[in-house]
């Protein structure tokens, strides 16, 4: 856009030129004509009156048109100058359209940065979120196992109770039988005993039988 408008004020700049240099070359032109007419002048003496004031009139038409010329050239300057004053005007609006256009730009790149900013924060929340759920479950799956080693140690100390008291029943079957051994054999020591008692009594009695019939055949033989 700031190109066009460049190109557009200088041809404009271009065209004025232009036209003021060839008002220039025809000013030039009618000067050196009305400089060749008073020599024509000089030459032809039997006129030099109506000459003299046939120039003063050229000259005053010479004045008028140099003044004209001079107006012209004036208000080519001037329009050359609007010209370049307008292009300028043209340019500075192509280069406040360039900033509002490179503030555009920038506002679209900042814009667009925020949106990858925004973006990646997004990425960065959905991240952060993804690992405050996988520590969740990872804490989940911490529990989860420490409460499975509390059951597992828990049922380890409840086969290890089973296992002792199994042991523990073992040892009193065994204490059992031992008692039961040993009650037997007193049972037998006592029927023995009781045997040899009942033994000893029949022994006594044999011998009280023995000596009341030694003591009535001694009556005996004393009769």
């Amino acid at each position: 856009t700031e190109s066009a408008t460049q190109r557009a004020g200088q041809s404009e700049t271009e065209r004025a030129h232009n036209t003021e240099s060839t008002r220039q070359k025809e000013h030039d032109r009618e000067s050196v004509t009305e400089r060749a007419r008073p020599r024509e002048r000089v030459t032809e003496r039997p006129r030099r009156r109506e000459t003299a004031a046939e120039g003063d009139r050229g000259g005053g038409r010479a004045r008028r048109r140099e003044s004209a010329a001079e107006g012209e050239r004036g208000r080519g300057r001037a329009r050359q100058r609007e010209s370049a004053a307008e292009g300028e005007r043209g340019r500075g609006r192509a280069r406040q359209r360039e900033r509002a256009a490179e503030g555009e730009r920038g506002r679209g790149r900042a814009r667009q940065k925020a949106s990858v900013t925004e973006k990646e924060g997004q990425r960065e929340s959905a991240t952060e979120r993804e690992s405050v759920t996988e520590r969740e479950r990872q804490r989940k799956r911490d529990r989860g196992r420490a409460r499975q080693r509390e059951r597992d140690r828990g049922r380890a100390t409840e086969r290890a109770r089973q296992r002792e008291s199994a042991t523990e029943r073992a040892r009193q079957r065994e204490r059992d039988r031992e008692s039961a051994t040993e009650k037997a054999r007193q049972r037998k020591r006592d029927r023995e005993s009781a045997t040899e008692k009942a033994r000893q009594r029949e022994s006594d009695r044999e011998r009280a039988t023995e000596r009341e019939r030694q003591r009535e055949s001694d009556r005996g033989r004393a009769t």
